[in-house]
């Protein structure tokens, strides 16, 4: 098996996997394990080394970890598509809930988008599971609607995607029937006979079967020779309590290591752009604290409501569906301290101590909205209590603005302002960095009085039209000394021809390949439910009715009040910017 290693680069595939014995029976778990950065072995794939070299023996952790840094490439086809004995081996994805909309939206495109450009092993399989009844060929149209050739418009698209659907199968069954799992487990071995055999379930359900699911894979559809991984969706739980027994009920089946927690917004560009904007660029990392950030702002709008789909969101609320996971993901990854390397680990153990660092969200410095009616331009918008499938005495946020403070030496005392909405004037989510202003600002006089104009602020825009700029202090060409701002822009659409990959296509390749890094593991996951457990509970306690306003507006004016409480103007309402 080879990976495509010019159409399929990896920025840090460190983390190897092995073929492991089986744990005891008591753990009850039929998955084999997968390997630990100290796992030794040799590795016997030099031909097919992109790099033309041939690895030493990997012995011991420190002799382990500086051949994968040293030899990613091996790593990375070791780990897709080959054992440490040089057997091919053969991967078989597995997508449960294969008739939803996440699989048929996202999944299925990802993994063809993979296949594609070369990126998935030479032996894989695809099954869709489901309890809907469907035949294989009814299961291929179903995916083949929603295959597209966005990356280029080259003439054997049609060929790859008949190729790739005559990769796909499916089997009916129930979720929590180990004897439906093991006639999967019959028609994947069929697919793997004289292989190493991976497998990786990727579980599109709701969470309250994710155990059921769990254990009939574990159990009934595990591999026997080769690793076993699971992907989860979100949501990990309501609150500490569901989320720490949800984890307690996966880890009955499963090791922490075979589970991989996804949140897709950490497989965005943008995102994972940010530890190289950080670490890579000298310029900033002096800047990167107290002493010259002023506030920090993550920003989450969408333009549309619940859009039908209020019943499964009026369980959550925009809290619990964006902030607690979404953008707090990406506060850890943005405020964390230097890690000792790329390593999965290293990168984690940095955000859980971010985490770790924050008190608990309170009350006083949460505001939350939901949206009303409105009419605009003779087009009447409706109500989020419309929705046919929400109550209409819900008082389900759809709308909330944070403050959160980080306890520790470089962050002490800076605001770290969360702002998520539906139904608002745009959509964006984007990172806005705010700096101190100058000391004895020589040209003060020229902005006025407003000296949010003379603040020098970074931009880092995930979508759409992924964007990094600097606001920076310049002169308006002239006789006079009048003085304006303006970007130092990095417009990803207009630098990089090449189209830019989905999350999921990401996130997918790296669970084939054992990289952990974007995944979320679970004391990570403790650590974020304890910062908002206290607040949502206090919320729906109280019954606190959330502020209204209108469809297409820019929020409550409470979360403006809540900005101002820490002398800090939003800056994705300034209207210099290009969406607003």
């Amino acid at each position: 098996m080879a990976l495509s290693c010019s159409k399929c680069p990896s920025s840090s595939r460190l983390a190897a996997s092995a073929s492991h014995p089986r744990l005891p029976r008591e753990q009850r778990l039929a998955a084999s394990l997968s390997a630990s950065p100290s796992s030794s072995r040799a590795s016997s794939v030099s031909s097919l080394n992109c790099l033309g070299q041939r690895p030493d023996s990997l012995r011991g952790s420190a002799q382990s970890l500086r051949n994968r840094n040293r030899y990613p490439n091996v790593v990375r086809m070791q780990e897709a598509g080959f054992s440490s004995g040089g057997n091919e081996s053969t991967v078989s994805i597995t997508v449960v809930g294969a008739s939803g909309d996440l699989a048929k939206k996202k999944i299925f495109p990802a993994l063809f988008a993979l296949y594609y450009e070369g990126c998935l092993p030479k032996h894989f399989t695809i099954f869709g599971y489901a309890r809907s009844r469907m035949t294989d060929a009814e299961l291929r149209n179903l995916v083949g609607q929603t295959l597209t050739c966005r990356i280029d418009q080259r003439e054997n698209c049609s060929d790859k995607m008949d190729e790739f659907l005559k990769r796909c199968f499916y089997h009916s069954g129930q979720y929590d029937s180990e004897e439906n799992f093991a006639e999967l487990d019959n028609k994947l071995k069929e697919h793997e006979t004289g292989m190493v055999a991976n497998r990786l379930y990727y579980l599109s359900i709701p969470p309250n079967i994710f155990v059921d699911v769990a254990r009939c894979a574990s159990t009934s559809a595990s591999s026997a020779n080769g690793w076993t991984r699971v992907i989860v969706e979100k949501p990990f739980g309501r609150d500490s309590e569901s989320s720490a027994a949800l984890t307690r009920g996966l880890k009955r089946y499963l090791v922490e290591d075979q589970i991989f927690r996804i949140d897709h917004y950490l497989g965005k560009e943008l995102v994972e752009n940010l530890s190289v904007l950080r670490f890579s660029n000298l310029v900033f990392e002096p800047l990167w604290s107290r002493q010259y950030i002023r506030n920090v702002q993550l920003i989450f709008s969408e333009d549309f409501g619940t859009e039908g789909r209020g019943g499964y969101f009026d369980s959550y609320g925009i809290i619990r569906d964006i902030m607690q996971n979404h953008l707090l993901q990406i506060l850890a990854l943005f405020a964390m301290e230097t890690p000792v390397s790329l390593d999965a680990e290293d990168i984690r153990n940095e955000k859980v101590k971010v985490l770790r660092s924050m008190k608990p969200l309170q009350l006083e410095n949460v505001v939350i909205g939901q949206y009303k009616s409105h009419t605009k331009g003779g087009v009447t918008y409706p109500a989020y209590i419309d929705d046919r499938t929400v109550p209409k005495d819900s008082v389900t946020p759809t709308f909330a603005a944070a403050a959160l403070f980080i306890n520790n030496a470089r962050w002490d005392g800076v605001p770290f302002l969360m702002k998520a909405g539906k139904a608002l004037h745009t959509k964006r989510a984007e990172i806005r960095v705010q700096f101190r202003h100058v000391p004895g600002n020589l040209y003060k006089r020229s902005f006025g009085t407003d000296l949010d104009r003379a603040t020098n602020e970074l931009v880092i825009r995930v979508q759409p039209d992924e964007a990094i700029y600097l606001k920076i202090n310049n002169k308006i060409p002239g006789l006079g000394m009048r003085l304006d701002r303006s970007k130092l822009n990095l417009h990803y659409a207009a630098r990089y021809s090449k189209e830019i990959p989905d999350a999921y296509e990401r996130l997918l390749l790296d669970a084939i390949e054992g990289e952990r890094r974007l995944f979320i593991r679970s004391d990570e996951l403790d650590a974020a439910w304890e910062l908002f457990t206290p607040v949502l509970k206090e919320l729906e306690d109280k019954k606190i009715a959330p502020e209204l306003y209108p469809y297409g507006s820019r929020g409550p004016v409470g979360a403006h009040y809540l900005a101002a409480k820490y002398n800090v103007r939003w800056g994705d309402l300034s209207a210099d910017d290009p969406h607003n």
